[in-house]
C-alpha cells in the first residue's frame, strides 16, 4: 500500500517522461555543475508543483503530500542528530581515538583495504547499523588512511561496502527485518537465503581491495606522527573502550537505535567529565558545535575536529527535501503509476528479479529512501511472486540485493548524505570503490534464480 493516496492518474509515458527529466535535472547540478544536491531537490518539487497544478492538484493536497512524505523520515532526522552527538562524545571520551591508535597498531600496508573492508563488515554485523558503523569506526579507517596517505576514495569505498555487508546480515539491522517481515518470511531463513548472494559479493570485493591495496606506501614513520599527535590529546584511556562496550551491549539485547546511541553518548560524556576533565559547561558545546582538536599536528586536528548536531543539519534538510520530493510524486501519481504498469507484465523468474531489483534501485534513485524502496517495491511485487509461485525469500532477498545497499551509491539519498558528511567523502568519489554495493544486484540478478522452482502461472 502507498504511503500517500495519488490525487491524478497520469499515463505511462507521462511518468516516465517526468522521471526521466527531474533524474536529469538532479545529475547535471551534482554531477555537472558541482551543486549541493538541495538545489536540483528543491527544482525538481517546484516542477512537480507546477505538474500537480496543472492537473488540478490542489496546493493544499500538494502540500500535504510534502509534510507526510517528509514525516516517514522523522525516525531518521532524530537519530541523525543524536549520531552527530555520538561522535563528538566519543571523541571528547577518546573512543574514537582510542580505536584510530589501535587501527595504526594492527594495520600494516598489507591488505589495508581488504581488512578495512573486512573488520566494518564484522562491526556491522555486531551493530546492525550501517550508519553508526561509518560513523564511529568508519571514520577511525579513513583517519588512518589520510595519515598513512592511502586512497580515502578506496577506503571510504571499503567501510561502506562492509558496513552495508553487516547491515543486511544482521539480525539486528532494521532494513533485514523490514525485508523479511513485509513479505512474510522468518528472519534468520531471509538471512540464510540472502547469504547466497551476499558472500560471493563479499568473496568477490574482498579479492579485489587485497589487489588494490597499498604496497610500501604506508611508512612506520608516518603512522608514529599520528599516533603521539593522538596521545598529545590526552583523551585515550582504558575507560575509552566503554562507550563501544555500552553500545554493543545494546544493541545485542536489541534496545532501540535511539536509546542505545543516546545511552553510549550520555556514558561517553559522563567519562569525559570524570577522567579526561573536559568542564562541565564545554561539554554540551561540543554536543552541538562538535569537538574540535588542538595538537601540535594539523592533520590529527582535522581528523578529530567532527561531529555535534550542528554537523547533521546539511543532511538533515536534505532529508528533509528529499522525502517531501517524494511525497509529491506519490501525490501526483508518477510512482504509483509506473508500478501498477510492471505488475500484469511479468512471467519470467529473471525477468521478474530483475524489475523487482530495478524497481528498488529506481526508487532509491528517484526518492532517495531506503525504507521506502523496500516497502514499496514489498509491497508492489509480493502478489506477483505469489501467483508465480516464487518462495517470498526470493523476494525478500532482492529487496536487500537492490535496495538496502544501492542507497549510499545515490548522492541525495539519505544514507549518501550522511555518510558523505561524516567520512568527508563525496558520494561519487567512494561510488566507484564500493564494490560490494555494485556487485549485490548483480549477482542477484544474474544467479538469484539459481536452485529456484518456478512454476509460472498464465
Amino acid at each position: 500500500m502507498f504511503p500517500i493516496e495519488p490525487k491524478h492518474k497520469p499515463l505511462l509515458i507521462e511518468s516516465l517522461l517526468l522521471s526521466i527529466l527531474i533524474i536529469g535535472i538532479i545529475s547535471y547540478f551534482i554531477i555537472g555543475l558541482g551543486t549541493v544536491p538541495h538545489i536540483p531537490i528543491l527544482l525538481g518539487i517546484f516542477l512537480l508543483i507546477v505538474f500537480g497544478l496543472i492537473k488540478r492538484i490542489s496546493f493544499s493536497d500538494l502540500q500535504l503530500a510534502m509534510v507526510d512524505g517528509a514525516k516517514t523520515g522523522m525516525g531518521a532526522i532524530f537519530l541523525f542528530l543524536l549520531i552527530g552527538i555520538l561522535i563528538s562524545s566519543w571523541m571528547v571520551s577518546g573512543t574514537i581515538p582510542l580505536l584510530m591508535n589501535v587501527g595504526f597498531q594492527l594495520i600494516g600496508g598489507t591488505w589495508f583495504y581488504a581488512i578495512v573492508f573486512a573488520a566494518t563488515a564484522l562491526i556491522g554485523v555486531s551493530l546492525g547499523s550501517s550508519l553508526t558503523t561509518t560513523a564511529t569506526i568508519g571514520v577511525a579507517f579513513i583517519g588512518m588512511a589520510s595519515a598513512n596517505d592511502a586512497s580515502l576514495a578506496i577506503t571510504a569505498g571499503a567501510v561502506v561496502s562492509g558496513a552495508f555487508f553487516g547491515d543486511k546480515m544482521s539480525p539486528l539491522s532494521d532494513t533485514t527485518n523490514l525485508a523479511s517481515t513485509i513479505v512474510q518470511v522468518d528472519l534468520f531463513e531471509h538471512i540464510k537465503h540472502i547469504s547466497l548472494t551476499t558472500i560471493p559479493a563479499f568473496i568477490i570485493s574482498f579479492i579485489i581491495y587485497v589487489f588494490l591495496s597499498p604496497k610500501g606506501q604506508i611508512s612506520p614513520e608516518a603512522a608514529l606522527s599520528y599516533q603521539s599527535a593522538l596521545a598529545e590529546t590526552q583523551l585515550i584511556h582504558w575507560t575509552s573502550w566503554i562507550p563501544l562496550i555500552v553500545l554493543i551491549i545494546c544493541t545485542i539485547y536489541k534496545i532501540p537505535a535511539f536509546i542505545a546511541i543516546g545511552v553510549s553518548s550520555l556514558v561517553a560524556t559522563s567519562l569525559a567529565f570524570i577522567v579526561n576533565h573536559i568542564p562541565f559547561t564545554q561539554l554540551w558545546e561540543y554536543w552541538f558545535e562538535g569537538y574540535t582538536a588542538s595538537t601540535n599536528f594539523e592533520p590529527v586536528n582535522d581528523l578529530l575536529s567532527k561531529g555535534g548536531m550542528n554537523s547533521m543539519l546539511f543532511t538533515v534538510s536534505l532529508v528533509i527535501l528529499a522525502l517531501g520530493f517524494g511525497g509529491l510524486l506519490f501525490v501526483t501519481g508518477i510512482i504509483p503509476t509506473m508500478l501498477a504498469s510492471i505488475q500484469a507484465k511479468l512471467k519470467k523468474l529473471r525477468l521478474i528479479i530483475l524489475s523487482t531489483a530495478a524497481t528498488a534501485i529506481g526508487i532509491n534513485v528517484l526518492i532517495g529512501e531506503q525504507y521506502l524502496s523496500i516497502m514499496l517495491t514489498g509491497e508492489t511485487y509480493k502478489n506477483i511472486y505469489q501467483q508465480q509461485q516464487i518462495p517470498n525469500k526470493v523476494l525478500s532477498r532482492t529487496l536487500e540485493d537492490a535496495g538496502t545497499v544501492i542507497n549510499p551509491l545515490v548522492p541525495w539519498s539519505v544514507c549518501g548524505v550522511f555518510i558523505a558528511d561524516v567520512l568527508g567523502v563525496p558520494v561519487l568519489t567512494y561510488l566507484p570503490f564500493a564494490f560490494f554495493c555494485l556487485l549485490s544486484p548483480i549477482i542477484t540478478v544474474l544467479f538469484g534464480g539459481k536452485g529456484i522452482k518456478h512454476h509460472p502461472t498464465n
